[in-house]
């Protein structure tokens, strides 16, 4: 059976427990096409839609244990291919952008490049997308002084938002670089995601502000997006790192 959510926010206890932002759980494959299925849960012990870098890890890990290149994952947003490119580098398909309000949580607004709302005491202006999983992205002139912890714990508290939303705090340094920080609903500020990386770009590139190939700096490293544009699929790539190794008893 799959850990219950107190158990999981136990688990996730930096202090106390293994310590760690997502638990990704690896399940037996539901379908004949599909090498593994799996489950992400928040470090607050919620379920969650989609993890981009989580996806990468578990791919490398599958494929390094079948001895395949590609690899397809079943995750609760859908199938996703991934191909291991060696040295622990790993692409993943994450699918179309989709920028429906009602794709991206955005209730109560019409579809539209830029949304404006008043939140943590001010008005302020994003962009909306989802890749298996909401996201809003806010163009700041520098990551290093962006509120994002208090802005992206308000826009959790947002009517706009009845299940909580990623936020992407996006500096644009270039046609083909970014600087991101994200804020994880139920987890906080983390050094990378997948998912936002992908989303910032997505949203920056239907603004015109950068090129189809782009690579986006985050705390924890740099991962490479491509987008061609609407209507097709956006790629994640970037590195895997195996940090340790251990077993639970439950």
């Amino acid at each position: 059976p799959l850990p219950d959510a107190s158990l999981i926010r136990r688990w996730a206890d930096r202090r106390l427990g293994v310590g760690f932002d997502q638990l990704l759980v690896l399940l037996p494959s539901s379908a004949a096409d599909v090498d593994r299925d799996y489950r992400i849960f928040n470090a607050d012990g919620g379920e969650v839609e989609q993890c981009g870098n989580g996806a990468r890890c578990l791919a490398q890990r599958v494929g390094a244990a079948d001895g395949k290149t590609d690899v397809q994952l079943s995750s609760p947003a859908g199938i996703v291919a991934a191909r291991l490119l060696g040295g622990g580098n790993v692409t993943i398909d994450l699918g179309i952008p989709q920028f429906e309000p009602s794709a991206s949580l955005v209730v109560g607004s019409e579809l539209a490049e830029r949304y404006r709302i008043a939140v943590g005491g001010q008005d302020v202006e994003f962009g909306a997308v989802s890749l298996g999983n909401p996201h809003a992205v806010i163009s700041v002139d520098s990551v290093d002084q962006a509120p994002v912890g208090i802005l992206g714990a308000a826009f959790q508290r947002e009517a706009a938002f009845p299940h909580g939303v990623n936020v992407g705090f996006m500096q644009i340094t270039s046609l083909s670089r970014l600087r991101l920080r994200v804020f994880e609903r139920g987890v906080g500020e983390t050094p990378a995601c997948g998912t936002g990386a992908a989303a910032a770009v997505a949203v920056a590139r239907r603004w015109g502000l950068v090129a189809e190939h782009v690579d986006v700096e985050l705390p924890g490293g740099t991962l490479g997006v491509a987008w061609p544009g609407d209507g097709e699929r956006i790629w994640l790539s970037g590195l895997t790192t195996e940090v340790f190794e251990g077993q639970i008893s439950v």
